[in-house]
């Protein structure tokens, strides 16, 4: 399978590599104007987005989240940019769904390519970025869905909760972390793209990607407030329910304590009145044992008197 996917229109030509290498670099540096250190770029997969400037070109890196449903991870995936006037060239790994998707439509359907490329590459490159916006704004979606599901599991008082919500903010700050350095390009674009195309209404449409972005970065946004929100209640809730563990285990060992005192005492080596050589037999052969369960149980009823009045429980 090539790894170089092409269309001509009638105003310019866009290029698709879904799997750039070392042939590929070679051969867009003797097809167009393009610096070796861009190229260069397109091979790493550590760069930060930017838009780099040229007379004949523009170089946009922009980066796009990936759900990897395995790993239940959020991953940056980049994508670069080449635009001129009569040309746009495209190149990612592959695992950018909606590009692939766009030029495979506009490959089996004339009534796509008319829209997609029917105007000018800056406003093909405008229509790229919205769709893989719009996969974004899913994903975002799809936050504040498990947000809403997690909310009933957060405020159950016998349900711990601390994996989903630790799994949701990770989700989240991986989200911020390519979403934070997007909005920047694209508002870098919107400034900058002008130059590379006669249309007038181009601000205008990369000014909608602004827009658009400023609205992802909001759902996220809310998204942590409410994931920390969450975190400290989950937190609250699971403090609160062990510590009511712990005071009923309390009042159990406390209310414990005057009968294994009386029994401590009465097995004692010594005289006690009601003892082996003195029984009490008032109630009958059992009333010692009666008398020892009388006391201690006034001695817990005493104590569980205290413990309201100093409201203890």
């Amino acid at each position: 399978m090539s790894l170089w996917k092409e269309i001509q229109s009638d105003h310019f030509r866009w290029i698709n590599i879904d799997r750039v290498n070392g042939e590929i670099v070679n051969t867009l540096e003797a097809s167009f104007p393009f610096h070796r250190l861009d190229l260069d770029d397109c091979l790493s997969k550590m760069q930060l987005p930017k838009i780099d400037e040229y007379d004949e070109y523009l170089f946009v890196i922009l980066h796009f989240p990936r759900y990897l449903k395995a790993q239940r991870l959020v991953v940056p995936m980049q994508v670069a940019f080449f635009l001129g006037r009569d040309f746009l060239v495209t190149v990612h790994s592959g695992d950018l769904k909606p590009i692939n998707r766009i030029f495979d439509l506009c490959m089996q359907n004339e009534i796509a390519r008319h829209d997609y490329l029917g105007k000018n590459p800056a406003y093909l490159m405008y229509r790229i970025i919205l769709a893989l916006l719009a996969n974004l704004l899913q994903m975002a979606g799809k936050v504040m869905s498990n947000i809403e599901d997690l909310e009933a599991m957060v405020f159950h008082e016998t349900i711990g909760a601390v994996r989903e919500v630790t799994e949701l903010r990770h989700e989240i700050a991986n989200l911020r972390r390519t979403i934070f350095p997007l909005r920047r390009v694209i508002r870098e674009l919107e400034r900058t793209i002008v130059r590379f195309t006669d249309d007038e209404n181009i601000e205008v449409y990369f000014g909608d990607l602004s827009d658009t972005i400023g609205k992802i970065w909001e759902i996220i946004d809310a998204c942590k407030e409410l994931s920390e929100i969450y975190k400290d209640t989950d937190y609250i809730i699971s403090s609160d329910r062990t510590n009511k563990i712990l005071t009923v285990l309390t009042m159990m060992f406390t209310f414990s304590i005057p009968i294994t005192i009386m029994g401590t005492l009465y097995g004692m080596n010594v005289r006690l009145p009601g003892g082996l050589e003195e029984p009490l037999t008032f109630l009958g052969p059992y009333t010692t044992f009666f008398v020892i369960l009388a006391v201690a149980g006034a001695m817990v009823a005493a104590m569980y008197f205290v413990f309201r009045k100093f409201r203890w429980l």
